[in-house]
């Protein structure tokens, strides 16, 4: 690990300073590497998968599994951040004081990130590429299960670099997945200059409480829709019916649901009917629906416990609540949601108003899936995280959000 830091830390001034001429050149060689080495992607893979098999759920397996295809589309990912405009340098303002002395504000490389996550093979690509691009060199720690693949992944990214004559010390993985690594990025000060923990809320918060380094914290998601009495039904159920059965193993991924008591009579059936019986007709996993007293006077299913309504299920399990109207369904976001994505569903300008203004989530919905909560569908080519707090980065972390800045003071003479 001290070899790793310190080789880090040499690597971010020859990184910092490449050209975007010269990062995009590397990074459409990463993405060629990538595709070039995709048999023994795939092969590391198929071990940890077998590895998994037995120890986590059918969704997280999913979470963890990589195919031609999705190897395919972490090299689209990486050449469409190599398309991406190029924040570092810009100049943010520049003013002159009465006394001639100018003053300009530059966007810089943040210097070496290091990221600590769980088990998304996809990341290991997408945070290497946003941290290059950004003019940044990137320590990744993934989870055991997910190792052999970030290892094949970034045996393979830094042949890339090789091939165009960048130092492969540009991205680093940590062989170490034990907790004494994570404490050691952690610790590290004046080698880590950002830490990015992506992952579940033991992950995230063991970051929050113990790092000494500064730290962005990439939140858990328990996402809410609630479906105003005015809502549009059909749409209100395509929109449930994505958010929560897309991909559950996500953190954008729907956990609550809050329906208007005026409309729950007729929705609530519907609901059951799509996510539950349809689904179980077709073969699919049904989502198992855990109801509060009111919905479950309406529908049959599991009575909601005391902490299903604060809980990241990543599963095909969401909690149901009947709601007196927006102002409740406020009141119980905020009480209930991580900050992530929440979203309504409405024909009523006055309700979608107030609920806008009202729930404080890094991103808030209208008429949409929280599915969308993805740096790619932002149009930032890909994302290292979502932020849930409000400082330096709120939301998808693309390449402005991996950037900093300083000062660059210019005089003639002057003193004060």
């Amino acid at each position: 690990m001290k070899n790793m830091l310190q080789n880090a830390k040499a690597a971010k001034p020859l990184v910092g300073c490449l050209t975007t001429e010269e990062k995009n050149a590397a990074l459409l060689a990463m993405a060629e590497s990538l595709a070039e080495n995709s048999d023994a992607i795939l092969a590391a893979n198929a071990l940890d998968v077998d590895a998994a098999k037995g120890t986590v759920s059918d969704v997280m397996i999913d979470r963890l599994l990589l195919s031609p295809a999705r190897i395919e589309g972490m090299a689209k990912g990486i050449r469409e951040v190599a398309e991406l405009p190029d924040p570092v340098g810009t100049v943010l303002d520049t003013h002159t004081r009465p006394d001639g002395l100018t003053i300009q504000k530059k966007r810089v490389p943040m210097g070496v990130i290091a990221i600590i996550y769980e088990s998304r093979p996809n990341v290991t690509s997408d945070a290497a590429a946003l941290a290059l691009k950004s003019g940044s060199v990137c320590i990744l720690r993934g989870g055991k299960e997910a190792w052999r693949s970030a290892n094949a992944i970034v045996n393979a990214l830094k042949q890339g670099l090789e091939k165009v004559g960048i130092t492969p010390d540009a991205i680093n993985l940590v062989q170490d997945t034990s907790r004494d690594s994570a404490t050691a990025l952690m610790t590290a000060n004046g080698y880590i200059d950002l830490l990015i923990p992506r992952g579940g809320a033991g992950l995230i918060n063991a970051c929050v409480r113990q790092a000494t380094v500064p730290c962005i914290a990439t939140g858990t998601g328990i996402c809410h829709i609630y479906i105003e009495k005015t809502a549009d039904l059909s749409k209100a159920l395509a929109i449930v019916n994505n958010a929560k059965t897309s991909r559950p193993s996500v953190c954008n991924a729907q956990e609550v649901l809050l329906v208007d008591k005026q409309i729950a009579p007729e929705f609530l059936p519907m609901l059951k009917k799509q996510l539950v019986e349809a689904r179980t007709a077709q073969g699919l996993c049904p989502v198992e629906l855990r109801l509060d007293e009111e919905a479950a006077a309406i529908i049959d299913g599991t009575k909601a416990g005391e902490s299903d309504f604060d809980t990241e299920f990543l599963d095909y399990i969401l909690a149901v609540k009947v709601v007196s109207g927006v102002k409740e369904a406020i009141f119980h976001i905020s009480a209930h949601s991580t900050g992530h994505s929440d979203g309504i569903v409405s024909q009523d300008a006055a309700a979608i108003a107030a609920f806008t203004a009202g729930v404080d989530s890094a991103a808030v919905y209208v008429n949409a899936s929280t599915r969308f909560t993805d740096g790619g569908e932002f149009g930032l080519g890909c994302e290292m995280g979502i932020s849930t707090q409000k400082l330096h980065a709120r939301g998808p972390m693309g390449l402005e959000e991996l950037t900093t800045y300083k000062y660059i003071v210019t005089g003639d003479g002057h003193v004060r």
